[in-house]
């Protein structure tokens, strides 16, 4: 059992602050604690202005970290914007808002500016929030903080159950979160989403610092605070699934023309895009580059439900991919930065793969010594970088080159020793 799963286990670590009142649950009886009622009960939903202010005033007079959560709608609409916002704060109680009634939530950000937020999984929730105005200054996120202690576990309704000692209700984490009304039964979902939070934050910081790590969240949490809205990707096409089986540059330019079609009608229906034409449709036109719309409507993916009209665009696109010349069509794979696919090593730079080999066994040494995963100690990109372009083989050296692929000072301090021992062992 590792030293998290102990301290999981231990009347310690576990709270009951989190408690509905005279719910008669505690941590501490055994059996975990079905959650089902938030405290004060489910609050209304904000959906105006007037409502809005007075949230604002409210949580701007609370005191302590406030734990903030948001719903998407993925797999049912493009894009992925918030459908509702959660928040809770000492003080404040527990806020269920309508981003769609209030698309601007700006003022609330700024309310909350200087406040330590807490999220789990922040960076899945922090590009919605930014589109509405809200960006936090400071956080603390309680999924991050279980992989650095060690938790083998760290879903929320998991670290809930192993730190606190309640069962969070989960049936509707992939339901259709823009269905307007909401339903009861979500809107509860909601609340409990945020009940406890502040109170895992709490007991997973004191874990933390038990096990010295507390520092290292810390700089974590900076560094996901602090980090830009992430570029858009180049070419997004080519992350179709089923693209490995897609070797010429014509099939690949049917590739494009269909993702891109796909996407223009799923944004301008705001739905998602799997919901217009599956990948697996995409990929099966691009290998058979069907003559004309009989055939294409023979392929799995294009059939008797689609429609003529349907069947017509999605041949225009595969034909328009035919019309291209040479120089217009996609090359095979993309312009690749930095070291190339670990697989391809060997072969490239037999030297290089026995270098990353031993830095791999090094730096999966060192993770299970400091029990936590291999990629929240050093990012395996940075790995990869140095090994394919050493540094000089000391630590000094080491450490420059891994500050400068953005690891952290605790990652570095804890890996440019072990990282320049594993190249000067290879170099020797």
């Amino acid at each position: 059992m590792t030293d998290a799963q102990e301290t999981a286990a231990a009347s310690s670590l576990r709270t009951t602050g989190g408690a509905p009142p005279d719910d008669g649950g505690s941590a501490d009886s055994g059996a975990p604690t079905p959650l089902l009622e938030p405290r004060e009960g489910i609050p209304p939903v904000i959906a105006d202005e007037a409502s809005l202010a007075e949230v604002i005033a409210a949580f701007a007079a609370g005191t302590g970290p406030v734990a903030v959560d948001a719903e998407r709608a993925s797999g049912y609409r493009y894009g992925q914007r918030a459908y509702l916002v959660q928040l809770r704060r000492e003080g404040a109680g527990t806020a269920l808002i309508d981003p769609v009634g209030c698309p601007d939530l700006s003022a609330l950000g700024e309310a909350l500016s200087g406040v330590e937020w807490v999220l789990h999984a922040a960076t899945q929730d922090l590009p919605c929030l930014r589109e509405i105005g809200m960006v936090p200054t400071r956080l603390f996120d309680t999924e991050l903080a279980g992989r650095l202690a060690g938790f083998p576990r760290v879903g929320l309704g998991a670290m809930v159950e192993g730190v606190l000692g309640f069962v969070l209700e989960k049936g509707h984490s992939a339901v259709d979160w823009s269905t307007r009304p909401l339903p009861e039964p979500w809107l509860r979902y909601a609340a409990l989403d945020v009940e406890l939070l502040v109170d895992l934050r709490d007991a997973l910081e004191k874990e933390l610092d038990r096990q010295g790590k507390l520092d290292w969240a810390r700089q974590e949490f900076d560094a996901i605070a602090s980090a830009p809205p992430a570029e858009p990707r180049k070419d997004p096409w080519r992350r179709t699934s089923g693209m490995h089986k897609v070797r010429r540059r014509r099939q690949l330019g049917v590739v494009r023309e269909l993702w891109q079609t796909r996407d223009r009608i799923a944004q301008r229906r705001d739905v998602s895009p799997g919901k217009v034409l599956s990948d697996a449709a995409i990929v099966e036109a691009a290998l058979s580059l069907p003559v004309n719309v009989q055939a294409l409507a023979a392929l799995n993916g294009f059939g008797h439900r689609m429609g003529r009209r349907q069947l017509e665009q999605w041949q225009a696109a595969v034909d328009r991919a035919k019309e291209l010349s040479e120089s217009q069509l996609p090359q095979p794979g993309q312009p690749v930065a930095g070291p190339p696919p670990p697989r391809a090593w060997a072969d490239k730079d037999p030297v290089a793969a026995a270098r990353l080999s031993a830095a791999r066994a090094a730096v999966s040494a060192l993770a299970e010594e400091l029990n936590m995963p291999q990629e929240n100690l050093i990012a395996p990109d940075a790995v990869r970088r140095v090994c394919w372009e050493p540094p000089a083989a000391d630590e000094e050296a080491v450490a420059g080159a891994l500050t400068s692929y953005g690891a952290r000072p605790w990652q570095v301090e804890q890996v440019a020793p072990v990282l320049a021992a594993a190249l000067s062992g290879q170099d020797a």
